[in-house]
């Protein structure tokens, strides 16, 4: 059985000593101007990696087809591909690029079960930028479902240095079940199979779990 992905768990090691640090800081040397303004910076760094970590609890739709985002962020790229070495023949690309103020949590965009996990070292540029898709850190989580294959790939970015996937090859996910996370800004792309009705337009905001992206026909 799956454990539980939390996004609170998975932040714990970097929020927890640096909230805790403030909190010593402030309570033996905040008697001090100098004291007062280093614990204070502390604890506002330890509250902004909590907020980071943040585990929303988000409304899944129940309608047979829809797809539902796998992250959170900006649709910065909507494309129709012959080929890509991250989905089996043509495919519709949907790419989100995630700034370091939204929920970073990866989920399932349907139903189905992990067939593949592709790991790909790469460079660390700005996810913004739409060449990233070929030359940074990346991790596809590859799924096969009752409409064909579906592809989530996390991609690292400028400040992002480490993507997390708590899932295995063989494991089922439900539709918005989180699987993991891209720490601190990143990219994460979705391949669908070439004919799925696409629902969002460049530009529009998402909720991973809960904004419906595509259809399946």
């Amino acid at each position: 059985m799956n454990t539980p992905f939390s996004g609170w768990k998975e932040g714990l090691p970097y929020y927890g000593p640096l909230l805790a640090a403030g909190a010593i800081l402030f309570l033996f040397v905040g008697w001090s101007t100098m004291g007062l303004a280093v614990s204070l910076f502390v604890l506002v760094c330890g509250l902004f990696t909590l907020f980071f970590f943040r585990d929303p609890v988000r409304a899944i739709t129940r309608v047979s087809g829809e797809i539902v985002a796998p992250a959170d962020g900006t649709i910065v790229g909507i494309e129709d591909l012959e080929t890509t070495p991250h989905y089996d023949g043509p495919c519709t690309r949907i790419s989100i690029f995630l700034s370091v103020l939204n929920v970073h949590i990866n989920r399932a965009p349907f139903d189905g079960q992990i067939a593949d996990i592709r790991y790909q070292p790469g460079r660390f540029l700005n996810a913004m930028k739409a060449e990233t898709t070929d030359l940074n850190e990346s991790n596809a989580v590859r799924m096969t479902t009752s409409r064909g294959l579906v592809t989530v790939r996390q991609i690292s970015g400028a400040i992002a240095r480490r993507i997390v996937c708590r899932r295995n090859v063989g494991d089922t996910l439900a539709r918005g079940e989180k699987f993991g996370m891209i720490k601190f800004g990143s990219r994460t792309e979705l391949y669908l199979p070439p004919g799925t009705e696409v629902c969002v337009k460049l530009r529009d905001k998402v909720r991973g779990g809960s904004s419906v992206v595509a259809r399946f026909p």
